[in-house]
């Protein structure tokens, strides 16, 4: 299946989306930033003081690893939405939040902690400019909500 082809029973993909362009590139970027959520682990071992919180290897924090268990979660979620990301807007909308979220409370503790500044060049960078570009790439590709979806999560049945 051509990855850029959504499941059948979907109606929106890049070709027939009236903004195909920014559509495609939202994709990519679903994509990338999968990726790098994939490559936390390695990202840590190569750039510690850019990615890991602590010393010594990843491996030897447990919280460390936990939030590499939920990043590669989300890394496979994401990199599966690329190929019908209109399908996907609320984990598309909870990954722009949670990023904003999560890099400002690193950004915080990087400046409260000298020791930490590499952190701003590191995850959190990483953290707000992959929402900015997510955020910036759905409201480019025309992407909403459709009321219908929204109410249907809150109904019952």
């Amino acid at each position: 299946m051509d990855r850029s082809t959504p499941p059948s029973g979907t109606t929106e993909t890049a070709t027939t989306h009236p903004r195909p362009l920014f559509y495609r590139l939202l994709q990519l970027a679903l994509v990338a930033f999968g990726a790098v959520s994939l490559l936390l682990y390695p990202l840590a071992a190569v750039w510690p003081s850019g990615w890991a919180w602590h010393d010594g290897a990843p491996h030897d924090s447990h919280y460390f690893m936990m939030i590499v268990a939920i990043y590669a979660v989300l890394g496979v979620c994401l990199i599966t939405a690329a190929r019908d990301p209109a399908a996907h807007l609320s984990l598309i909308w909870f990954t722009i939040w949670s990023s904003i979220a999560h890099a400002a409370v690193m950004t915080i503790q990087s400046l409260g902690h000298p020791d930490h500044t590499g952190h701003l060049w590191g995850d959190v960078m990483a953290l707000l400019l992959g929402a900015i570009a997510l955020a910036a790439l759905v409201r480019s590709a025309g992407l909403h909500q459709r009321p219908q979806q929204l109410t249907s999560a809150v109904q019952p049945g």
